[in-house]
């Protein structure tokens, strides 16, 4: 992977910094992956890949495409459309999302209360090994990204977008 993400700054809590290395061991565990989000319910990207998008660190530039704030409004808009695909066919929640495409992947797996794991990964992935790493994310987090976690990492980008 191109980017790795940033290390939070020492005010960031316990569950922040945990979360973090959540992160960081999935981008560094997984071969083929370019950006990795992870998006709160309202579509905010709370923790990302790239540099500059992390808790306490500089003002996030607007990149180049395939930054991981555009996954974020990607992954926010397919995790929506899949909700609502599955409340029309009463299949009750979506627990991941998959795009496969010519030039790459995307995985998009529900955290909880409705945030979201966003994955953009090279058409060569492993995709089993993708999603299995995904799943080890999420089912470490879910307990982790309360909602005080959440808002903490949404007021440290708001504070990095300030200064």
């Amino acid at each position: 992977m191109s980017s790795k993400p940033g290390v939070p700054g020492t005010s960031a809590s316990t569950e922040a910094r945990n979360l973090h290395w959540l992160l960081t061991n999935l981008v560094d565990e997984v071969p083929g992956l370019l950006s990795v989000a992870v998006v709160s319910s309202d579509g905010l990207l709370l923790l990302s890949s790239d540099p500059g998008h992390d808790v306490d660190s500089a003002p996030a530039p607007t990149g180049p495409r395939g930054s991981s704030a555009d996954l974020a409004t990607v992954v926010s808009g397919l995790g929506s459309l899949t909700i609502g695909a599955a409340r029309l066919m009463e299949a009750g929640g979506v627990k991941q999302t998959m795009v496969a495409m010519d030039e790459g992947s995307l995985f998009v797996m529900s955290i909880s209360d409705g945030s979201l794991l966003g994955v953009h990964a090279t058409p060569d992935c492993d995709m089993s090994v993708v999603a299995y790493h995904m799943a080890l994310f999420v089912g470490r987090a879910g307990h982790v990204l309360t909602p005080e976690l959440r808002s903490e990492l949404r007021q440290s980008r708001e504070r990095s977008r300030v200064q």
